[in-house]
């Protein structure tokens, strides 16, 4: 069994990153298996100066040991593009020249189609050559449902032509799309269990599109509740959630545990982070989870 969490350094951690991380660890550890360590630093420029190296101290000193090394997406651009042309010999890889407004104006008359991500592409451009740059990439998608069972929030289903519409896998500006590279990083990683937010929910059955089309493995996945404000909105940098104190460690780790659902002891926060992991990796137990997308915090 092999876990990994893969946070974003477009900030430093904070509750709701430390969630995926002692959920992700503790699937991986209790069963004797694998945790890995991603910075998923692929698009360069929504990343913060020194957040990187911040994370991975942060994680330090909240007791978490990794496998191997540190992976970084920025430094694997070959073997995105390997997998986008492998597509492209399928032909399921058009050009896109289209710009959100142009996207929204396409519809003319006929009522706008939304789906999870807003507005359905409704594939202008997949039957005429685009030549204008800047363009990107979008593969060709079809109308079989996309079913899987998640560990936490039970089977969902999604019709990729009805809820999304052909996606970007390279964008306009050249980086990868985060749907490709994730796919490609966890197939490579030998990633078994993924455990992360359930912000991501929505973001599976096009992985596991994309995981069909190129021959590779379907990992198990469980998405944890996500933390949320009062107002409903996910505790995230652009949220403005504090990071995580270190000089708080073992508290925080008690209270996401009690978040989680693993009913930690009380006194378990009087122990050193270390310790808190130890316990939690002896009785962790995901099926008291709850099963739903989000929980206010």
């Amino acid at each position: 069994m092999i876990g990994r969490f893969a946070p974003s350094p477009t900030g430093p951690l904070h509750f709701g990153s430390l969630l995926a991380a002692i959920a992700s660890y503790c699937e991986a550890k209790s069963q004797g298996g694998l945790w890995l360590v991603r910075m998923e630093d692929i698009d360069k420029p929504r990343e913060m100066l020194g957040a990187a190296d911040q994370i991975l101290r942060t994680l330090e000193s909240f007791g978490f040991e990794w496998d191997g090394e540190v992976v970084y997406q920025s430094q694997r651009s070959k073997i995105y593009e390997d997998a986008l042309t492998q597509l492209q010999t399928k032909s399921l890889i058009y050009h896109c020249d289209c710009s959100r407004k142009e996207i929204a104006v396409s519809y003319n008359q006929r009522p706008a189609q939304f789906g999870v991500d807003g507005l359905v592409y409704p594939g202008t451009c997949r039957h005429k050559t685009v030549v204008k740059n800047p363009h990107s990439s979008r593969i060709i998608v079809n109308g079989e449902a996309i079913a899987f069972t998640d560990a936490i929030q039970g089977k969902l289903e999604q019709n990729l032509v009805r809820d999304l519409g052909d996606f970007v896998l390279k964008r306009s500006d050249g980086l990868y799309a985060y749907q490709l590279a994730v796919v490609v990083d966890d197939f490579e990683q030998g990633i078994t269990h993924i455990v992360r937010g359930a912000d991501l929910l929505d973001s599976t059955p096009r992985q596991i599109y994309l995981q069909q089309l190129l021959g590779y493995l379907t990992p198990q996945y469980a998405h944890i509740p996500v933390a949320s404000n009062v107002g409903g909105e996910k505790l995230s940098k652009q949220t403005l959630a504090p990071a995580i104190d270190a000089t708080q460690a073992s508290s925080l780790l008690t209270e996401a545990l009690n978040f989680l659902g693993q009913q930690p002891p009380k006194n378990l926060s009087e122990h050193a982070p270390c310790d808190i992991l130890e316990w939690a990796k002896q009785h962790w137990n995901i099926s008291k989870i709850l099963g739903q997308r989000s929980i206010v915090f």
